[in-house]
């Protein structure tokens, strides 16, 4: 029987479709507002003051007084935030913090504005309208959603609620969905990571799940030990799961892994969110890339990756970026950031409209030889390498060996299987090819005899776990580095044992 909720989602995302078009099809003008609206809306606050906000008129005006910041840049000025000050970024109080904890940093305190946390709740809604719209399909509002997420516990500082990203979000559940939710509010407040799973597993495992959320890498965990208690494949326990949502990192390195734990395929929707703002999402099942949030209150600049760390690197709004160039993503928000890197890079798939892919971190490359290898090429080599192939790989990083016992320095990636290849020496050179492709720098490096073509070392099953948990990062939002271009991760990998 179909309910009254599916067939209302229908006319409710073709409307919702119809307004963002509006503003996607003008997107010069749309990006010009929201800057106009951003500067004038912070021209009394302290940093408005601080950098002239009333003499800027262009974006060339922006630029000059405003220089590019990371959190450390911007930190003097949130201190002042979390001391409890108004109007220091933003005009009054940010509604809340988003917690999370940096590398460098130590625990970091991300400003969120009730106009910022409705743009965010907005677009995580309007990514599954937008699905809903393309493929006419809307059962699956009448069954169970997970979102493997943090703990909604929030604690107040200075008046202001603090909590991780996706624990704020949990208080925003649209009504209509509040009964299709899953766990309950008391697993999802548990902390420790492990314990909560296993408690997920026990309420959902008899239940008819329809969508399932997540960072690839826990559900993963939260599939593995489905299938552990009940013997069965994922699409056996839960019969109409047809519907992934992830976000955070590139799923195509799971992909094979997931349907074999699912047994089938699913469609899947992607999502760019982060405690900085939500920046994309998947709006075409069959189009590469996630539709960039233009109307949500974020003006976004980009610097090439290969200028970043020059003196004074030239910044772009999307008037200019062209597709297939990797940027540093640059945004200033309604929350009170400005020309903030989030460390984010991204690459463009499209400008009619703009679509984004997430091509890496900023801090997160190899270029110990001056290779400079991101993230999206290590995944696509990986990719190019299994694809058509038995071999499943759980998870990976890759760091640089530059002082080996003999012979030339080379990549070594650190690899978790699921199923192993029959040649692990095969395995590394056709990767190895696939990198050489994509990426001269390391070609040229390869051929000119300076490094020797990348080596494999297996990990121990739940190694990578083991040292998320060993680091204190285990589930919620924590993500695996890809690549680093040090030994710090494989250093902490030796000292657990947990080299194959």
């Amino acid at each position: 029987m179909i309910s009254l909720k599916s067939v209302l989602a229908k006319p409710f995302a073709k409307r919702v479709y119809k307004s963002v078009q509006k503003w996607a099809n003008k997107p010069i003008e749309t990006q010009q507002k929201v800057f106009q609206d951003l500067i004038n809306g912070a021209k009394k606050t302290v940093f408005g003051k601080d950098h002239d906000f009333s003499g800027i008129k262009t974006h060339e005006d922006f630029v000059k007084r405003v220089p590019v910041r990371d959190y450390e840049a911007i930190k003097p000025y949130i201190e002042r935030v979390v001391a409890g000050e108004e109007n220091i970024l933003w005009l009054g109080k940010p509604e809340y913090f988003a917690k999370t904890s940096g590398t460098t940093s130590g625990v970091k305190y991300i400003p969120i504005t009730k106009p910022s946390i409705k743009a965010q709740v907005n677009a995580s809604r309007n990514a599954i309208l937008f699905y809903i719209h393309e493929t006419g399909r809307s059962r699956f509002v009448d069954g169970k959603m997970i979102f493997l997420q943090g703990s909604p516990v929030l604690t107040k500082k200075n008046g202001i609620n603090v909590g991780r990203l996706s624990g704020i979000s949990a208080h925003y559940v649209p009504k209509y969905l509040q009964k299709n939710r899953m766990p309950s509010w008391e697993t999802n407040c548990i902390e420790d990571w492990e314990t909560k799973v296993n408690a997920i597993v026990e309420e959902t495992v008899n239940e008819d799940m329809t969508v399932i959320a997540g960072i690839p890498s826990w559900v993963q965990m939260y599939f593995e030990k489905l299938q552990q208690k009940t013997g069965k494949q994922i699409s056996d326990v839960f019969k109409n799961f047809n519907l992934f949502i992830f976000g955070g990192v590139n799923y195509e390195p799971y992909r094979a892994k997931f349907e074999n734990l699912i047994g089938k395929k699913v469609d899947s929707i992607e999502l760019f969110p982060a405690s900085e703002g939500f920046f994309a999402f998947q709006d075409k099942q069959n189009e590469r890339g996630m539709l960039l949030q233009l109307n949500s209150g974020i003006f976004y600049e980009f610097i090439k990756v290969e200028d970043f760390f020059n003196e004074n690197p030239k910044r772009i709004t999307i008037r200019d970026v062209e597709v297939g160039v990797n940027y540093v993503l640059i945004i200033s928000t309604n929350a009170g950031l400005w020309a903030y890197n989030i460390g984010d890079t991204v690459q463009f798939t499209s400008t009619k409209p703009y679509r984004i892919i997430v091509s890496g971190r900023i801090k997160h490359f190899i270029s110990a030889f001056g290779e400079h290898v991101i993230g999206k090429e290590v995944e696509e080599a990986m990719k190019e390498a299994t694809i058509n192939t038995n071999i499943r790989v759980s998870e990976f990083t890759v760091a640089p060996q530059i002082t080996p016992e003999k012979g030339l320095p080379y990549h070594e990636w650190f690899i978790e299987f699921e199923n192993e290849p029959e040649n692990i020496s095969d395995l590394a050179s056709k990767i190895d090819v696939a990198l050489q492709k994509q990426n001269t720098y390391y070609f040229d490096l390869i051929e000119g005899k300076v490094l020797q073509p990348l080596k494999i070392t297996k990990i121990k099953k739940n190694g990578f776990q083991d040292y998320m948990k060993s680091i204190g990062k285990l589930g919620g939002q924590n993500k695996v580095p890809r690549l680093s271009n040090d030994r710090k991760i494989i250093e902490v990998f030796h000292q657990l044992n947990l080299i194959k």
